[in-house]
């Protein structure tokens, strides 16, 4: 009994010290896919970050963005020529998990409580 005590015990203190890898210096700069779905279809951005600009090329159209790093793993993007309202507002992203070719955030509005999630995936 103490036995199957102490193990569970011992299972639990492992997996509740368990962190996801998030090695986020290693998506700063790059080029990198990422894939959502759009009123029932699946559409691709291809985006390109090196500093403290980001382009984004959507639909055979390109838009540059501002970088503002927080830290090692969250950053704010904003549109430089924004065409609307919409546009204006800034975007927060946070890094949660890496891989070795891939990072999974979650993004919001500035400002917006409601979160989404999404992968991107290095491709250069």
């Amino acid at each position: 009994m103490i036995k199957n005590i102490l193990l569970s015990f011992s299972l639990l203190l492992f997996f509740s010290c368990y962190q996801p890898e998030r090695n986020c210096k290693d998506f700063k700069n790059g080029k990198f896919s990422f894939s959502s779905t759009i009123n029932g279809k699946e559409e691709t951005t291809i985006f390109i970050r090196n500093g403290k600009n980001e382009i984004d090329y959507f639909n055979g159209k390109s838009d540059t963005s501002s970088v503002r790093w927080i830290n090692d793993c969250e950053y704010i993007i904003k549109k430089l020529k924004p065409k609307n309202k919409a546009e204006e507002k800034s975007i927060h992203i946070k890094i949660l998990t890496t891989s070795k070719k891939s990072y999974t955030f979650e993004y919001n509005v500035v400002g917006d409580s409601k979160k989404s999630k999404g992968t991107a995936i290095k491709i250069e």
